[in-house]
């Protein structure tokens, strides 16, 4: 059985999984690295000036040194403390699309709970991660549920409207394109 003309048979390359399982954990990386970059460049340009607080630089040759110095420790710090977060936030982030994705493919009673199911699991991993005490974890396992049921209503209205607009009818089949 052929695809095409020729007689030669393409393979299929489609990915098994869809495309905002990708996204969602590079996005979060990258939001991660911007954050840990500006708390890391800020936390270490305060370190600096109170490490040095108690020798300021008396000529103009030496506060361009002082400040030269300070940007340079600044950029190493954002950089380090960037990348550190990126990682963080992009596991967390994969954590919850793996969740997501094992209970949507569990079948129908799981497909419907399947953002709160991810929420839940997430903070119970970043809970048991981190070690946070049972009274922050309880907290975090509240937050992941709340947001995980926000994406569920959001998933829910978002086929509602469609439903609504007629772009999808739920109800009857479509018809296959497999025609005489």
């Amino acid at each position: 059985m052929s695809n095409y003309d020729d007689g030669t048979e393409r393979y299929d390359v489609t990915p098994i999984l869809e495309s905002r399982y990708f996204i969602l954990p590079a996005s979060a990386a990258l939001v991660g690295v911007f954050i840990g970059a500006v708390r890391g460049s800020r936390l270490a340009s305060l370190r600096f000036l109170a490490e040095n607080a108690h020798r300021p630089p008396k000529t103009i040759r030496g506060w361009y040194l002082y400040n030269k110095t300070k940007n340079y420790k600044r950029m190493a710090a954002g950089l380090l403390s960037g990348g550190k977060d990126g990682v963080k936030l992009g596991a967390i982030a994969l954590v919850w699309v793996g969740i997501e994705d094992g209970l949507g493919r569990c079948g129908t009673p799981f497909d419907d709970l399947k953002e709160i199911g991810a929420g839940v699991g997430t903070a119970g991993a970043f809970s048991v991660a981190y070690r946070l005490p049972w009274r922050v974890g309880s907290r975090a396992l509240l937050l992941g549920s709340m947001i995980g049921g926000g994406m569920g209503f959001l998933r829910w209205a978002r086929e509602y409207l469609r439903k609504a607009r007629g772009e999808i009818d739920l109800e009857t089949p479509r018809p296959s394109n497999s025609g005489p």
